[in-house]
C-alpha cells in the first residue's frame, strides 16, 4: 500500500533576503513534489528564487537542482533522487529598478506558503 503525506513547511511566512525552510526527513518517500504559493509581494520588481537542497543528516546541505524563479501565484515541481532530507533555500530581492536610486528602498518581501508532498 502506498503512503502519502503533505507537510506545510512555511505558513504565511514573510521572507526577505536569504532564507531556508525547516528541513524535512523524507527517506521513506519515492516521490517528492514542492508547491510554493505566493500570497503577497512588496516592493516593485521583487523576485523570489529557490533551490531544492538535500542532506544525509539534516545538518549539512548541497543543492539538488538549479535555482528557479517563482513567478506565479502557485508553482510546483518534482524532486527526484533526493535521499534522506529535503529543504528549500532561497532569496528574496527587490530586483532591477527597485533600488534607492530608482525611488525605492531596495527591499522587497514575499509572503508564502510552502508545501512538500511525499509519496512512497
Amino acid at each position: 500500500m502506498r503512503e502519502s503525506f503533505t507537510a506545510v513547511l512555511e505558513r504565511n511566512r514573510t521572507l526577505a533576503g536569504e532564507f531556508a525552510t525547516e528541513p524535512y526527513e523524507a527517506a521513506w518517500a519515492a516521490e517528492a513534489r514542492w508547491f510554493v504559493r505566493t500570497l503577497k509581494r512588496t516592493g516593485a520588481g521583487t523576485r523570489l528564487r529557490v533551490t531544492t537542497q538535500i542532506s544525509p543528516d539534516g545538518l549539512h546541505w548541497c543543492d539538488l537542482d538549479a535555482e528557479r524563479e517563482i513567478t506565479g501565484d502557485l508553482v510546483s515541481w518534482e524532486s527526484a533522487g533526493f535521499g534522506g532530507w529535503l529543504r528549500l533555500k532561497g532569496t528574496v530581492d527587490a530586483g532591477a529598478g527597485a533600488g534607492a536610486d530608482a525611488g525605492g528602498d531596495g527591499t522587497g518581501t514575499a509572503t508564502v506558503m510552502i508545501y512538500l508532498a511525499l509519496k512512497s
